[in-house]
């Protein structure tokens, strides 16, 4: 009989790829996840990974087994939203991890939606950048998690997951106020291709998403400074240092000083944002008008 608790691990180590953090993941220690995958190979009969000096990748065993893990594990996520609904459940915390503009777009707004119709739903809300707060959910640190897409996100065909889509915002340009380009009601992306930039450090969805946009419009950009802050990215275009790209709702009761804001035309950035519990959870009572609420708070939103 496979121990359910060694699926959750194995999943772990293919995420992770890495025993040292899976077992940071779950809290435990490497040589634990390391017994419990021995343990897990001498259930099923067969190595289920392939250990280097770089770390883990599955076998071929080990990804049918992981396919079968993630439905077993959805189902599991199943039966305690049942068992929860059976005895009453809607009351309790539900911990949601978001990347701040998130928080304010949307998270909080629920929050306010909740009070009123679900007294005895908490929410405990974690910020977590875009491409931070899945792993999270699905190592059981977090319920819930607003997200963003970017390169390499788990796509909304993954099994282990289950999203609700939010809302999505365009990148508008922002120019020093005495930028040419300015001057008019928009930006051709393909005309800043000279400037120097200011943007995220790799790693940040957004960074994806700017470059993407420029290798579209036929050019690279010249990143000569980054920051993951908004206010700061706004603060540099505003002394000259150069021009950016920054999602619409970022911008929203943010000081503009020295600067311009501009829509862009042609290839452009889009955020798409949605939210995300593990697959089978979604039905949980806890969850459920957690999700509800978001998705009614962003169908109010102005993007445009």
């Amino acid at each position: 009989m496979i121990d359910p608790r060694r699926l959750r691990i194995l999943r772990a180590a293919a995420d992770h790829r890495t025993v040292t953090a899976a077992a940071a993941a779950l809290y435990l220690t490497p040589s634990a996840v390391s017994q419990q995958l021995a343990a897990l190979e001498q259930e099923t009969g067969h190595a289920l990974l392939i250990r280097s000096g770089k770390g883990v990748r599955l076998t071929a065993a080990g990804e049918i087994l992981l396919e079968h893990a993630n439905a077993v594990l959805a189902q599991l996520e199943r039966a305690e939203a049942e068992l929860a609904a059976y005895a009453g459940g809607a009351a309790g915390e539900v911990s949601v991890a978001a990347f701040a503009t998130g928080i304010a777009e949307v998270v909080a707004p629920a929050i306010g939606r909740l009070a009123a119709h679900h007294p005895d739903i908490r929410v405990r809300v974690r910020d977590a950048e875009g491409d931070e707060s899945l792993p999270l959910v699905l190592d059981g640190e977090a319920d819930l998690a607003v997200a963003v897409e970017y390169r390499g996100a788990p796509g909304e065909g993954d099994r282990r997951l289950a999203r609700v889509p939010l809302y999505a915002e365009p990148f508008d340009a922002v120019l020093h106020a005495d930028h040419p380009l300015g001057r008019g009601e928009h930006v051709e992306l393909a005309e800043l291709a000279d400037s120097d930039w200011i943007g995220p450090y790799p790693g940040n969805p957004c960074h994806d998403m700017v470059l993407l946009a420029c290798e579209l419009a036929g050019f690279q950009p010249r990143l000569v400074h980054s920051s993951d802050d908004f206010r700061a990215v706004v603060a540099l275009a505003g002394a000259g240092a150069g021009v950016a790209l920054v999602p619409r709702s970022a911008l929203r009761g943010m000081e503009l000083k020295d600067t311009v804001v501009r829509p862009v035309v042609g290839p452009a950035a889009t955020r798409r944002v949605f939210a995300a519990v593990r697959r089978g959870a979604e039905l949980h009572p806890l969850i459920r008008p957690v999700l509800d609420a978001l998705a009614r708070t962003a169908a109010g939103l102005s993007t445009g």
